[in-house]
């Protein structure tokens, strides 16, 4: 305790004086909440309006890290979700290569929710609804108001797993006005978008509004083989929305989303140079002869490598406001199936295939009640909610006989059926070994429940002086079970019994060589026969699992926490602010779901952070800057490990500290031009870490690049009777990340002979657009990554140490367009 005190006020002491060096907090480019989403420079900084505490406040009396993004930002970018807008959110990273399992990292803090015994550090909300696990998080930005990316641990208001922060994406609510739009986008490799949106009054009190989109496109890379496309794809969305002024003191708001998603899945390239067959690669891989990725052919041989989803939610949001205060209740239901099959080896030879299948089935209700008003001198919200999840979960593994034995070839020196196959070759028994199917499953379920209370009272000291508190009690429930099913190979199996017919097995070998020596043991002779090879599995072969194969293991337990948040904010005038806040973040513990029976208990982070905002309107200013420092204790990642040879994900715990800076300003010089900048420093480290394979981390960096930033100018021209031109250019830099000595086993950062995982990333946009006087029509021209920058995002290891093939994923091309578009 004495050490975490210790390293808490050093991280303190940091922070104050890097907010009293900069004299700056985190925001970036919001639309205006004064004026209309035209993606014009502004002639006065007007009002931001957000609702990041629970009300509806200035974005310059908010005391907390926050960064707007407008719709003229996601218009300027051509912005389809949020894995396009990350580059420009200093700090925030999304993993979206593959939608359906999306992850989040914000201040160098993330939690792949792979596997669903494990949840999200950063909290995603729709209009205030947890949008819960990846699967449901990245999809098409349908009539987006604005973005609100809150920094820092947010469950006192936000509430469940916000440890890191939360994604706060707000949406247009229907309007008293009759309205439209039209839009039509076409672009380079086959891209084809449409989105349009009606919005219809309905008498004084009722109001329609509806959206719908369909985007595809033929995707930018092909099979070397077979010149087929290999990330090709399409989804159609649509939302509705409806209002209804009940009374002059009520209201109620019935929305409905709903996303169809059907592309190929993410492919892998591979990178290790493969003899003709029938040669195999050593195994493992070896790291000195990885190729460079980028230019690199790609193949694949899985059948219906497919990406899909289907998505659907409803919320009914009810206002009442009495005299004393509001009432506001909100319920929400979300669903998600998904199905995602990806390519894993990278090559099109049956002697190594790898492929695996992600298999969800979602469905979580949310009720939230809350109470908010002004009582004198204090501001007040307070309320309680409950959550519930009941998911599904298949994680399959295909292989083929031959990659089988290729694997035994590599692991145990051992190519059984190459062995079996030539003796019922030798002695002319009918049985063929090669060319089958091999499936390994893991099924999980999970039904969650979780119920909290909470409360935030700003207390307005004096006229300058604001002091909050907050509080949020949590209590987590799961049920959880693991059903390890017997591999599926039954035309294998089939000929593995008649070699047993014929006496062909069994054959005995020492258990050294297939590693099932008992501790201490002899090296005795082991059997193996048609049943030993039929309980065989390659990736789901760990003891436990190996051990409770055919059986349902099920387990249950509860969390809960007390998450306090103060706060200081001081207005020394009406144009500045300077706070303090210390705030603690929790996420709920849970289970690997990859070996039954093994559970990990909650995670804690505790944040301090101090900053200045500024609004300097005479200067048509505004910039913020803030400090900060945290310290996570018994943090959860997902992890692949492969040093026992055959890989498997495991669950590991570690703790981290970090501190850094947060800064960014927005200045309109004159009526016509603007400019925006933010950025982040952050030096993130283990305070204490043990990897899987026996490294000690501690000390050593967390692989999060130090700087970060992202910056844009806009400028439009009038044309008198021939409407306006803008000219958009936006900038981001993301500096190189920091390796420590586990980075190379796990693939995400590192320096080889012919490329570099974590290099600097630079990404330019460029947007033009005509307007016609009356702003009914629009004509744009953008392009993305304009300069063609293109980084290796990744390894994938999952073959390297069993059939000796390693593919890497590698970021988009430049993107191009044009688009039309028209409204009234």
């Amino acid at each position: 305790m004495r050490t975490k005190q210790r390293n808490l006020v050093i991280g303190l002491r940091r922070a104050m004086m890097g907010c009293m060096a900069l004299g700056a907090s985190g925001t970036a480019w919001a639309q205006q909440a004064s004026a209309p989403a035209t993606g014009d420079a502004a002639t006065t900084l007007d009002r931001i309006v957000v609702t990041a505490q629970s009300r509806e406040q200035e974005l310059k009396d908010v005391p907390i890290a926050l960064q707007v993004v407008g719709e003229d930002v996601m218009e300027q970018t051509a912005a389809e979700n949020l894995g396009d807008l990350d580059s420009f959110v200093p700090g925030l990273s999304v993993s979206d290569d593959q939608p359906t399992q999306a992850g989040f990292k914000l201040r160098g803090l993330s939690t792949g929710d792979f596997g669903i015994g494990t949840d999200p550090t950063v909290g995603v909300y729709v209009d205030g609804v947890y949008a819960g696990r990846g699967g449901g998080t990245v999809l098409p930005f349908l009539d987006v108001e604005r973005i609100e990316v809150l920094k820092g641990p947010q469950g006192t208001l936000f509430g469940r797993n916000t440890a890191a922060g939360a994604v706060s994406i707000i949406t247009k609510r229907p309007s008293d006005h009759l309205e439209g739009r039209a839009r039509v986008r076409v672009g380079n490799y086959g891209k084809q978008y449409f989105d349009g949106m009606l919005n219809l009054p309905a008498g004084e009190d009722m109001a329609f509004r509806i959206n719908a989109l369909y985007n595809r496109t033929d995707g930018w890379l092909d099979d070397a083989a077979t010149g087929e496309p290999l990330n090709d794809g399409k989804n159609w969305a649509t939302r509705a929305a409806f209002r209804w002024d009940i009374s002059d003191n009520t209201q109620m708001l019935l929305s409905w989303d709903h996303e169809d998603l059907d592309q190929r899945s993410h492919p892998t390239i591979g990178i290790v140079d493969l003899p003709a067959a029938p040669g195999v690669p050593p195994v493992p891989a070896d790291p000195a002869g990885y190729e460079d990725p980028i230019g690199r052919p790609a193949y694949t041989d899985v059948p219906g490598n497919d990406e899909t989803r289907k998505f659907d939610g409803a919320t009914l949001i009810l206002d009442h406001a009495f005299e004393w205060g509001h009432l506001s209740s909100m319920t929400a239901w979300r669903n998600f199936d998904t199905y995602n099959r990806a390519e894993e080896d990278g090559t099109n030879r049956s002697d190594l295939y790898l492929d695996t299948i992600n298999i969800e089935d979602n469905t979580t209700w949310y009720q939230e009640f809350k109470f908010s008003g002004n009582t004198g001198s204090l501001d007040w919200v307070a309320g309680a909610s409950w959550f519930q999840e009941k998911a599904k979960q298949s994680s399959v593994v295909d292989l083929t006989s031959d990659s089988i034995n290729t694997a035994a070839a590599g692991l145990y020196g051992l190519p059984l059926f190459s062995l079996l196959q030539g003796a019922a070759d030798e002695f002319g028994i009918p049985v063929q070994l090669f060319g089958n199917p091999w499936r390994e499953s893991y099924d999980n379920t999970v039904d969650s429940t979780a119920y909290a209370a909470f409360g935030d009272v700003i207390w307005h000291a004096t006229d300058k002086l604001n002091v909050t508190f907050g509080l949020r009690y949590t209590r987590d429930q799961k049920k959880f079970s693991w059903f390890n099913d017997y591999h599926r190979a039954d035309a294998l199996n089939q000929g593995l019994q008649v070699l047993e017919q014929y006496g062909v097995l069994p054959q005995q070998v020492p258990c050294s060589m297939l590693g099932l020596c008992a501790p201490g043991g002899e090296d005795a002779m082991i059997d193996i026969d048609a049943a030993f090879l039929a309980a065989f599995d390659l990736a789901f072969s760990d003891p436990i699992s190996m051990a409770n194969k055919g059986v349902t293991n099920r387990a249950k337990h509860s969390w809960s926490d007390w998450s306090p948040r103060f706060v200081v904010d001081y207005h020394p005038s009406e144009d500045t602010m300077v706070f303090a806040s210390l705030a603690k973040g929790y996420k709920a513990g849970g289970y690997n779901a990859f070996s039954p029976g093994a559970t990990f208990d909650n995670e804690d982070v505790w944040n301090f952070e101090t900053g200045i905002k500024r609004d300097l309107r005479d200067l048509r200013m505004q910039y913020e800057a803030s400090a900060f420092y945290y310290v996570y204790d018994n943090r959860q990642a997902i992890r692949l490990d492969t040093s026992e040879g055959i890989p498997r994900y495991v669950v590991s715990t570690s703790d981290l500290t970090a501190w850094g800076l947060d800064f960014s300003a927005r200045w309109h010089p004159t009526d016509q031009l603007s400019f925006d900048f933010a950025t982040e420093w952050i030096d993130s480290t283990y305070k204490d870490f043990i990897t899987p394979d026996g490294r000690d981390l501690s000390g050593e960096p967390t692989g999060e690049a130090n700087w970060s930033f992202a910056a844009g100018v806009a400028y439009t021209v009038p044309l008198a009777a021939n409407g306006d031109l803008l000219f958009s250019l936006r900038h981001s830099y993301n500096g190189r990340g920091r390796c420590n000595s586990g980075s190379a086993s796990q693939g995400n950062c590192g320096r080889y002979a012919n490329f570099t995982i974590g290099e600097e990333r630079n990404r330019t946009d460029v947007y033009v657009r005509w307007r016609s006087p009356s702003t009914q029509w629009s004509v744009a021209a953008y392009a993305n990554n304009v300069f063609d920058n293109r980084y290796v995002n990744g390894l994938n290891t999952y073959g390297t140490t069993v059939i000796g093939t390693t593919g890497a994923g590698i970021s988009e091309p430049r993107f191009y367009g044009m688009e039309v578009q028209y409204q009234f």
